[in-house]
């Protein structure tokens, strides 16, 4: 591969420090960093790495709200060799605990908000020897990140980065058994991003915000996308929607990634009906499913650009996308269920369960597992090889764990394989239930379950969030359902609540819900 279509971390910031020395890299609480000091900050992290000792194929953690020092960590990491790994700060102490102490990190940053949690952890991170903070908290026991890092020599290490370093090391959500840490190489992540920036209207004058976190693929996918064409990244600490609202015509935002939760709080924020949105070129949707409501009333509001991903954290991001040309809701309203067709270099197939050994598409419009080949497919899980062949085929295919089908070359995602109900021998899959149930007018969110049936073996059941003043009449709500359903789709039960539980990245915790239900119950049929 050529320079261009595999850059290497490391060798971008280097280039980047020269060529757009005066531009701006990311704003963030009213500072400014340019590519020429971004380039002097992350030589000074790559000299301090070293001198804490930090080797190539070391993991350095971060434990924080976004920040720009963490990807500053990242990108001097991969100056001395080593490897980013932002932690998600949401999880509980225990599992931050056994992330850090599994991934070996020697060197830990800590937001303001999480040094209490890590001094009560300390004792059970044996490999950490550096903890730097980004102040607050401990009563000064850890050094500053910036006392640290200007106390550096501005001299980069110098290591020279090829496209199969592991550059990035992300741990899945551990919404099912422990997390594991999906290590992602130069030629994973970067090395189809010229292409991704075109197709998604990125250039040299893109003003990005940057909202969704970086310990999440989209998060640090779409910080390191900015870097191709030395973009400006306007970074956000966590996502607020009200902020998001107003930042982006304010700052003149041109691209976003947002994931169809917060695409929706977006829309109910105040002042949005009246804002200028002219400045948007595109807005990126995915990491879960979007209601056609909600699509709608997006493509309506802001008149841009739409571009729908699918991908997950083990193939680096976007596997598939569905290009703006085809978000037409009046002349092909069946596409926007669909996430599009695959890249070029993306092979994408759907195989039964029959034979986990097929290669054998499915037909069009028959559900079953999507598997993907890549060049952006994972090196592997750290530290878990079993895990790894489980997960990735002597042939080279991932299988993604998600069920879908395609039509007319277009895929159509479903659901989590796991998450399928079976019922009365029947499958059905939350997400079209889901689906139908959100377009409801009295339904601000929903999710839907598989919940024990002593004839059955389970059935649906939807938890709904009701709009503000709405009251939700459960017989009401699954006649409505059966209007667009067949009979044996349907919730056979309802229950309102305040709100859903989402991870991060937006996606709902169906374990979390089902857990309540299925408590006691010796045979879980799902």
């Amino acid at each position: 591969m050529t320079e261009r279509t595999a850059p290497t971390l490391a060798g971008l910031v280097r280039r980047l420090a020269g060529e757009r020395a005066d531009h701006t890299w990311i704003e963030f609480e009213g500072t400014s960093t340019s590519y020429a000091e971004l380039g002097e900050r992350t030589d000074r992290v790559g000299a301090g790495l070293v001198a804490a000792g930090v080797v190539p194929g070391g993991r350095v953690a971060t434990l924080s709200k976004n920040h720009p020092a963490t990807l500053e960590l990242m990108i001097g990491a991969a100056k001395c060799g080593a490897v980013g790994l932002p932690v998600n700060w949401r999880l509980a102490a225990p599992e931050v605990a056994y992330i850090v102490a599994h991934s070996e990190a020697t060197v830990l940053l800590v937001g303001p908000e999480f040094v209490d949690t890590v001094t009560k952890i300390q004792s059970e991170l044996p490999a950490v020897t550096t903890i730097l903070t980004l102040g607050g908290g401990a009563d000064g026991r850890y050094p500053s990140y910036e006392d640290w890092l200007t106390s550096q020599p501005a001299e980069d290490p110098g290591y020279a980065d090829g496209p199969d370093d592991v550059i990035l090391q992300l741990y899945t959500s551990g919404t099912t058994g422990r997390p594991k840490g999906v290590q992602l190489t130069n030629s994973n992540v970067l090395g189809r991003m010229s292409e991704m920036c075109e197709a998604w209207r990125f250039d040299a004058d893109s003003v990005g915000l940057l909202a969704m976190p970086l310990f999440h693929i989209g998060g640090a996918g779409m910080a390191l996308l900015g870097l191709v064409p030395g973009s400006t990244t306007v970074l956000l600490p966590e996502v607020d929607p009200v902020r998001i609202a107003k930042i982006i015509p304010e700052r003149r935002v041109t691209n976003v990634f947002l994931v169809p939760a917060v695409i929706q709080f977006v829309l109910d924020a105040p002042g949005t009906e009246d804002a200028d949105w002219t400045c948007l070129r595109a807005i990126l949707y995915g990491a879960s499913p979007i209601t056609d409501t909600t699509l709608r009333r997006a493509m309506e509001r802001f008149r841009c650009d739409f571009i729908h991903l699918y991908g997950i954290t083990e193939t680096s991001g976007t596997v598939t996308q569905l290009q703006p040309e085809y978000h037409d809701p009046d002349n092909h309203p069946e596409l926007l269920r669909s996430c599009g067709r695959p890249f070029p270099w993306n092979e994408v197939i759907v195989v039964g369960s029959d034979d986990p050994d097929s290669r054998e598409p499915l037909p069009d419009g028959e559900v079953g597992e999507i598997m993907v080949r890549s060049s952006q497919v994972m090196l592997g899980y750290w530290r878990q090889d079993d895990e790894t062949k489980a997960a990735i085929t002597e042939d080279g295919f991932f299988r993604t764990g998600d069920a879908g089908f395609f039509r007319d070359g277009f895929l159509y995602l479903h659901d989590r394989i796991k998450d399928m109900i079976v019922s009365g021998g029947e499958n059905i899959y939350p997400a079209e239930i889901e689906n139908v149930l959100a377009g409801h007018p009295d339904v601000a969110d929903v999710a839907v379950i598989g919940v024990p049936h002593e004839r059955w073996g389970e059935t649906p059941k939807a938890l709904v969030v009701p709009r503000d003043g709405a009251t939700i009449d459960e017989a009401e709500l699954i006649a409505y359902c059966r209007e667009h359903l067949a009979r044996f789709k349907c919730p056979t039960s309802v229950s309102v609540e305040q709100s859903l539980p989402r991870n991060p990245s937006g996606k709902l915790l169906k374990r979390e819900m089902r857990e309540p239900y299925w408590e006691g119950v010796d045979r879980r049929i799902n």
